[in-house]
């Protein structure tokens, strides 16, 4: 009896801590959402409300919404990514969707094609790339398939960094090679509402089986052996959760250019605050890293006269900022 009530104890304090923490986060979020739109190098009024329109609805608001939409799929593949290979050290670019998103837009760039095909060069690079990894790594038998999967993706995704240092070289240094090299430290300064609303959908299509399938995903951090004698078929259960990362992560890549550290960090901050339960995980991981990414850009766009790219404010602030979880967390990652 005794044990029953302090069971059942313990469980409401834990929804009542995971309610809490989803509702800072959220509030959270959309202070910063208020505070995106109001910052800027122009300044706003309420009595002009014809630049008001324009600055807030057709400039800042793709922007705020961008910024949300791929700080939160980073977050949600980085959650995914940590779990089913069971490593803390994974990010959304493990299995190698950023270099291959990397090489599709800087070829797309060499031949001067138009920004929309350079996002859709983007977009399945990253894909392809992640499909070679998966087709390989299934195919090395006698290994653990995890680490084969992981390994693979480390090498795959160093081949294809080697070749886009290489169409680097070929350039043309005064137009293509600025353009290649702004794209590759990740900014949303140009993302427009149309580009947005081609990558939120495959954004959403990836997010579904993630919400669907929230409660199995905890199977896949078991052994291959347990997760079946639980009724789960581990194998066709990770392809598809990874797909759902991939598309996450590749309609980021896409929109955003290279933007690392949000998927490696914030999935452990938010374990620390809601524990490694995916259920809880991925709605907190993703309002965290909408929020994250939201701050950063609009830092980047207004700390200083020339606007600083996200990718290397994330690496800046990201780097301590793990070091200190780090050090806060009492337990194994």
């Amino acid at each position: 009896m005794y044990l029953g009530v302090a069971a059942f104890f313990f469980d409401s304090i834990e929804r009542i801590r995971y309610a809490a923490a989803l509702a800072i986060a959220l509030a959270g979020l959309l202070a910063l959402v208020v505070l995106a739109l109001l910052v800027g190098r122009y300044p706003l009024s309420l009595s002009d409300l014809p630049m008001l329109k324009t600055v807030v609805i057709e400039i800042r608001g793709p922007r705020v919404l961008a910024a949300a939409l791929v700080g939160a799929s980073l977050a949600a593949a980085g959650t995914v990514y940590q779990g089913i290979l069971r490593n803390p050290l994974v990010s959304p670019d493990i299995l190698g969707v950023s270099s291959g998103a990397a090489l599709g837009a800087v070829a797309a760039m060499l031949f001067s094609l138009q920004i929309i095909f350079v996002q859709l060069f983007a977009f399945a690079g990253g894909l392809l790339a992640v499909a070679l990894v998966y087709w390989i790594g299934s195919r090395l038998r006698g290994h653990d398939p995890l680490l084969a999967l992981v390994l693979t993706g480390v090498v795959v995704g160093t081949l294809l960094g080697a070749v886009v240092s290489l169409l680097k070289t070929l350039a043309d240094p005064l137009g293509q090679l600025p353009a290649i090299t702004f794209w590759l430290l990740g900014s949303l300064a140009s993302v427009s509402p149309r580009e947005l609303a081609i990558a939120a959908p495959l954004a959403i299509a990836g997010l579904i089986p993630l919400a669907l399938l929230r409660w199995r995903v905890n199977l896949l951090t078991l052994p291959d052996d347990e997760a079946r004698s639980l009724g789960a078929d581990p194998g066709q259960l990770r392809l598809l959760v990874i797909a759902a990362a991939t598309l996450m992560t590749a309609a980021a890549v896409a929109i955003s250019g290279i933007i690392g550290w949000i998927g490696l960090l914030v999935p452990h901050a938010a374990r620390l605050l809601v524990g490694p339960g995916f259920g809880r995980l991925l709605p907190l991981a993703m309002l965290l890293g909408a929020a994250f990414l939201l701050a950063v850009d609009t830092l980047c766009r207004a700390a200083t006269a020339v606007e600083l790219p996200p990718g290397v404010v994330t690496a800046l602030i990201g780097t301590p900022l793990f070091l200190w979880l780090f050090a806060l967390s009492r337990r194994s990652w």
